[in-house]
């Protein structure tokens, strides 16, 4: 295990398709199979470590009610001297179609796109992990009666996940302060048995 120990993480999932790279990185030679997820992965995506201490991982990036798609990018660290700290960044591309929003008085029916970033940072603690973030997203938004907007606005969230034996219990919350995109706050709860 090398001095300085570095893990990135790579989360991707583009429009339902798992990434590409995953393919590639399989047949490589150069990798490992023990995993150390970090404490803000999610636990149904795939995963590849390489030799060099680098995680590729990509998962799903879609609403419930299918108005929304995109793709989440993240790359992250655990210190040499505290392995259980997770730290990281995250980059979000959230497109979504024909969605219900409240402007003014009257409810439209708008087309927003949205970029963020945001830093992350977790602790695990055994079988329980915790983590946070925070961090921008820029919007855009059209519609027929107003025409198009834009703006900046702040990204916030926690999660946490509880694993017992193979069974991964997972309660993330995310929220982006812009009543234009209220559709992106997300509360997702989670039960994994990988089998």
């Amino acid at each position: 295990m090398p001095a300085n120990r570095l893990a990135s993480t790579l989360l991707c999932g583009v429009l339902g398709s798992s990434f590409p790279l995953l393919c590639l990185a399989s047949e490589s030679s150069y990798l490992n199979t023990e995993l150390l997820p970090k404490s803000y992965t999610a636990p149904d995506s795939e995963m590849v470590a390489l030799s060099n201490g680098v995680v590729l991982e990509g998962s799903n990036l879609n609403s419930i009610d299918s108005y929304t798609s995109g793709f989440r990018l993240t790359a992250g660290f655990s210190p040499e001297h505290f392995p259980q700290v997770d730290i990281g960044a995250e980059i979000a591309y959230r497109e979504s179609e024909e969605v219900f929003t409240t402007s003014s008085v009257a409810p439209l029916v708008q087309d927003t796109l949205a970029l963020g970033g945001a830093l992350v940072a977790g602790l695990r603690m055994g079988a329980f992990s915790v983590y946070a973030k925070s961090g921008l997203t820029e919007w855009r938004g059209e519609n027929e009666l107003e025409g198009s907007e834009s703006g900046t606005a702040m990204l916030q969230g926690f999660g946490a996940t509880m694993t017992v034996k193979r069974l991964v219990s997972r309660l993330e919350y995310e929220r982006i302060d812009a009543p234009t995109l209220s559709h992106l706050t997300q509360l997702n709860a989670s039960i994994h048995l990988p089998f």
